[in-house]
């Protein structure tokens, strides 16, 4: 076996995605909309965005809005859509300072123009800094984003160049970021699911899934899941024996 083959399990993963969910059930227990769940998921969002940076992750993925999150209410929709502008206006400027790049991982075509600049704006904005990354991912789907990489390659598919590599290659969020592959996933609300994100990029990921709802997620809980991660033995398709032998 070439040892340096397999990467070693860090206590601290360098990619962490977060599945943000819990906002409208939040919200009810309040006796409030489903979208002042939403608007107190900012300070949540804020909050991981610190820890993160503070703790020394490469990149941080969150999935704000799935492609199939257009099914729901209009007005959560249309609220959503106003959520996510005001609050790339907002807090660009404080991610700025704190060397923190932005990246918007989805199709954007369906969004509005003045979202769309808004986006391409925090983009540049944010080009040049070197600390953590932050992925936000709207209006994206796994299979999409499979789907989207095949179409570009196809031509290869008869010459019979198709492999693995040139897959992930080609994934749109492989021009994010790197680590593109996810180290940690973690899900709020108590659902056990990875509902169509990032199915590539998850193949080895380790799961940590949270009844908190996401409105609630505090530093407590993003170190439960970096304490969880960090007790893991992360094989690769590997024994035991052959992992342990390289630490």
């Amino acid at each position: 076996m070439n040892n340096t083959a397999l990467p070693k399990n860090n206590s601290i993963p360098k990619h962490v995605a977060i599945i943000m969910d819990g906002n409208g059930r939040w919200a009810k227990q309040r006796g409030k909309l489903r979208l002042f769940g939403h608007r107190n998921a900012i300070n949540a969002v804020r909050n991981a965005v610190s820890f993160a940076s503070k703790k020394g992750i490469k990149v941080l993925t969150l999935f704000a809005f799935s492609s199939e999150n257009w099914q729901r209410p209009a007005d959560e929709v249309s609220g959503l859509m106003q959520l996510f502008n005001w609050a790339l206006c907002n807090e660009i400027k404080t991610l700025c300072k704190n060397g923190v790049k932005v990246k918007i991982l989805g199709d954007i075509s369906r969004f509005s123009s003045e979202l769309q600049d808004a986006i391409q704006k925090a983009q540049i904005s944010s080009a040049q800094n070197t600390g953590l990354t932050l992925n936000i991912a709207v209006n994206y789907g796994g299979k999409w984003d499979i789907l989207q990489s095949v179409k570009k390659i196809s031509q290869d598919v008869a010459s019979g160049k198709l492999t693995e590599e040139q897959i992930t290659d080609d994934l749109f969020s492989s021009y994010l970021s790197e680590p593109t592959d996810v180290d940690l996933l973690i899900r709020t609300g108590g659902e056990k699911r990875i509902s169509n994100f990032l199915l590539w990029q998850l193949s080895y990921s380790e799961l940590f899934f949270l009844d908190v709802l996401w409105p609630d997620f505090a530093d407590e809980h993003f170190q439960e899941a970096i304490d969880f991660y960090a007790g893991r033995e992360r094989r690769f398709g590997c024994t035991g024996d052959q992992v342990r032998s390289i630490k």
